[in-house]
């Protein structure tokens, strides 16, 4: 088997020869996996394949936290092989997902998977056949429990996805949660637009609620595969935006849940608040939720001065209402009794089901892509991760309260120290062609963990391929194992206190 120090490892952000990348057997390639993520420190941030010529590219890249950096090797199925592969997920079973998935778009059949179900039921399935309403949910025959569907058309503004639980009496005994009503096609279109702009404003569209994280994320990738060098201005202000969007959607998020406590101080208060941060940044750049902030090269809003000035007297004002608001609020026994030994997720668990962002740090797993794969302005300017015990309900509560405060502080620390000019920042660059033959990586901590997106390029500098993971594909599993043994009452705020996407996971 390859040794892992003859593996390829780049960093965050960087491109790489195609023909750089380890082509192993399957074999080798299983070995290795499984060698890799049995350490603690690793994890899968993609598995995925593509079609090429004679056959399929797969293609795996396996943070190593404590390298900081990628590990990038493949293996290639040839047309008229079986389309036949043992399973990874028994000995690692976070891979499941990404399994389900090469197995949904390809017709790959991984033998021994446990859990072989379509993910997506995407328009360019394997089997176009298989329909939605046939998706094989897990059933329990007992004269003594039932099912409960919830969705997919929900009574409130939340997108569409289908919950089935079994019961006995009010307790869950199982939650299945299929998803795959709404797509966009979203990795398809990033092939077919040829624009560069085009294509980063496909990318302030893959989530509504991460503008920032995904737009950052893409526009990085295209920086490395064009060899466009930004300026240390730009990658300043891209991650001043990442924590304005982490801390406007935290702030909604812990409104939502006072709504579920019965709380509506809270829930009104913490919604002002929420406003005040968002509005900053329509001021910004004109949108509320950052479109057109971020831009491949550089930007039209570049942070100023005035701004600066602006911002510290929105910070003066949120931090005022949010101390003592949260120091109220998160105290009240009433919410410490609606939300305490909810929805538990222990580490051992979210370390087995391969959780990323707040759904990991709850549970005291250590997944941070600003401190295990920074950029040059988290390098620069570092911001400590907060991780909580509990793993249930009040955790994730509590985590989005401390996040908050982290990030205040970190751009606190930032504008004390950092002298903003415009002069520094260039305009965006759309025309640079893309390097051939090329694969790149980009990660970004969003507010609900990390993002991952990869391309690959043709021999022109055509996009070959482009793979797109939301944070949620890693966590909705968390979400279903923490329904058990819990009132089916409590579903509502164990969803709220995830906030999974919806349109992320289904592109």
């Amino acid at each position: 088997m390859t040794a892992p120090s003859l593996l390829l490892r780049i960093k965050n952000g960087q491109s790489v020869d195609l023909k750089a990348i380890p082509v192993l057997n399957y074999d080798e390639f299983s070995d290795l996996a499984v060698l890799l993520l049995k350490e603690e420190t690793c994890h899968c941030v993609s598995y995925y394949a593509f079609k090429q010529e004679n056959g399929l590219k797969f293609i795996m890249a396996i943070a190593d936290d404590s390298q900081h950096d990628v590990i990038i090797f493949s293996h290639h199925l040839l047309n008229g092989s079986q389309f036949e592969l043992p399973s990874l997920t028994p000995h690692i079973f976070a891979l499941h997902i990404f399994e389900r998935e090469i197995h949904e778009n390809f017709g790959v059949k991984f033998t021994n998977h446990p859990w072989l179900k379509p993910v997506r039921f995407s328009q360019n399935r394997f089997n176009n056949d298989l329909k939605i309403n046939d998706y094989p949910f897990y059933s329990i025959k007992s004269d003594e429990l039932h099912e409960v569907g919830v969705g997919p058309v929900h009574a409130g503004i939340i997108e569409p996805g289908h919950f089935r639980f079994i019961c006995n009496g009010e307790n869950v005994l199982h939650l299945e949660i299929q998803l795959g009503w709404q797509h966009r096609g979203i990795e398809q279109l990033f092939l077919d637009k040829k624009k560069m702009l085009q294509r980063n404003i496909l990318a302030e569209n893959i989530a509504g609620d991460t503008v920032i994280g995904h737009t950052s994320t893409f526009a990085q990738l295209m920086e490395s595969l064009s060899d466009i060098e930004i300026t240390e201005q730009i990658q300043i202000e891209r991650a001043l935006a990442l924590e304005l969007e982490r801390i406007a959607i935290h702030t909604g998020d812990t409104a939502a849940l006072c709504v579920d406590a019965a709380y509506y101080l809270g829930a009104n208060v913490f919604g002002i608040l929420r406003t005040g941060i968002i509005n900053f940044t329509q001021s910004w750049c004109g949108n509320r939720l950052g479109k057109s902030l971020i831009r491949v090269g550089g930007t039209h809003s570049s942070f100023t001065e005035d701004l600066k000035q602006t911002l510290l007297n929105v910070l003066a004002a949120y931090e005022k209402m949010y101390i003592e608001m949260s120091h109220l609020t998160y105290r009240l026994p009433s919410v410490q009794n609606r939300f305490d030994n909810v929805g538990n997720i222990s580490k051992n668990q979210a370390h087995l089901l391969g959780t990323v962002g707040l759904s990991a740090r709850m549970s005291n797993v250590m997944r941070d892509i600003r401190i295990s794969h920074p950029t040059w302005a988290y390098s620069s300017f570092p911001i400590e991760t907060i991780m909580t015990l509990k793993g249930d309900v009040f955790a994730r509560f509590l985590l989005k309260r401390k996040e908050i405060k982290r990030s205040v502080l970190w751009i606190h620390n930032l504008l004390d120290n950092y002298n903003f000019d415009s002069s520094k920042t260039k305009k965006p660059i759309y025309s640079k062609p893309l390097k051939p033959d090329s694969f790149a990586i980009s990660l970004t901590e969003g507010w609900r963990g990390e993002i991952c997106h990869c391309a690959v390029t043709d021999d022109k500098g055509e996009l070959l391929h482009y793979k797109v993971k939301d944070p949620s594909m890693h966590n909705w599993k968390a979400l279903e194992i923490s329904l058990r043994d819990v009132e089916i009452s409590d579903f509502p705020i164990n969803n709220k206190s995830y906030n999974l996407s919806y349109c992320g996971h289904d592109l």
